[in-house]
């Protein structure tokens, strides 16, 4: 296996710029997932490590070697695609190790490592079968497979998922992530679900048009979002947003003024914000309390109630709050339509950004950021 390196790497199509100054350290046997909306450059990204797209500019290293001039096949990168791209008239076994028969491989070493691809992805019984009499999760395992047998540094992954219904997307989550304990190898997977992100990987990259966002773990990112944009895309449902006035900054906390005269302060430094500035108060779902002490209190109208059983999603306007805010409750709770609600933020809980959608750094230190 091998770690991967990137430094300084743009991409562009004539004038349009796709990416732009990224640079990634991702480490040998990593599981590192691209996460970001469509046309953020997350696939360009990974195109261009598998050498399916040129680099216009920056160093690209795999291992130490550097593989900008590199065609793929001399990367020893292998690609699970979106689609299957599995041939018809062909079973398992001769999908699986048709790219070891163009190579040239002997074949008692391609019975080999199809056999022991098969039995670490639990094919070993369907290796006689065409693609057509599969289920998807059983095609998207051919397909992974069909790159394992190739034994190369790194694997990588572009939205391998997305064909799949709700329930086999959970499946193969699991299966990927427990194939990635097995093999101890180097992963890069895409994806624009932040669901797949936090749950698998090691390290996350979030791109936005074109450019890192942040880097960090799942829950570095989810509690310690560097921007607006991080802290909107990373968590599900989203954080809310909240537009206030800074009444008072230092480096040991912000006041802020939301509509309607309510002022909350907050552990964060904002010694360079100015009495006076528009900038955003973020707080998560379950961070909006319901009958419980807290340092503001707000009060909603409810609109939507959505109960998933296990939680319940109420999705409330706030009185002088210009759009919907939602509150995370518990799945038991009788809220209904059309209530009035009093709920309470906490200081401590909350997150704060300036105009040009970076954090202020938070003080409060969570104590699972190290699970």
């Amino acid at each position: 296996m091998a770690s991967v390196t990137l430094r300084n790497i743009c991409k562009s199509y004539d004038e349009a710029q796709v990416t732009r100054d990224v640079n990634l350290d991702i480490q040998d046997g990593e599981f590192v997932v691209f996460v970001g909306p469509s046309g953020c450059g997350k696939s360009t990204l990974l195109r261009m490590i598998a050498g399916l797209e040129e680099i216009t500019s920056g160093d690209m290293y795999i291992g130490n070697d550097r593989v900008n001039d590199l065609p793929p096949k001399e990367r020893e990168v292998g690609m699970v695609f979106q689609s299957y791209a599995l041939y018809p008239h062909m079973d398992v076994a001769e999908n699986m190790a048709f790219g070891l028969k163009l190579a040239k491989t002997q074949k008692s070493e391609i019975d080999r490592r199809v056999q022991d691809a098969a039995n670490l992805l639990q094919l070993d019984k369907l290796l006689a079968r065409k693609p057509k009499d599969l289920s998807g999760g059983q095609r998207q395992r051919v397909a992974i497979g069909r790159t394992i047998v190739r034994e190369p540094e790194v694997f990588l992954f572009d939205e391998p998922l997305s064909n799949l219904d709700a329930s086999l997307r959970v499946q193969m989550r699991i299966e990927i992530s427990k194939l990635h304990k097995r093999l101890g190898a180097t992963m890069i997977y895409v994806t624009h679900d932040q669901v797949e992100a936090m749950t698998m990987a090691d390290k996350i990259v979030a791109l936005d048009n074109g450019a890192i966002a942040q880097v960090g773990r799942p829950m570095e990112l989810y509690h310690y979002p560097a921007t607006r944009f991080v802290a909107g895309f990373i968590g599900s449902p989203k954080m809310n947003f909240i537009d206030c006035v800074v009444e008072a900054a230092s480096s040991q906390s912000v006041t802020v003024v939301l509509a309607g005269n309510h002022c909350l302060e907050l552990p964060v430094n904002g010694g360079d914000l100015s009495v006076g500035e528009q900038v955003t108060l973020g707080i998560r779902p379950e961070h909006l309390l319901e009958n419980q002490e807290a340092d503001m209190y707000v009060k909603g109208e409810v609109h939507v109630v959505e109960r998933l059983g296990y939680q319940t999603l109420v999705h409330l306007e706030l009185e002088n709050v210009e759009g919907v805010q939602t509150m995370r409750t518990d799945g038991s709770n009788p809220i209904q339509e059309g209530a009035t609600m009093t709920l309470g933020l906490n200081g401590s809980k909350c997150h704060l950004f300036r105009a040009d959608g970076s954090a202020c750094p938070r003080l409060y230190q969570e104590p699972c950021i190290e699970f």
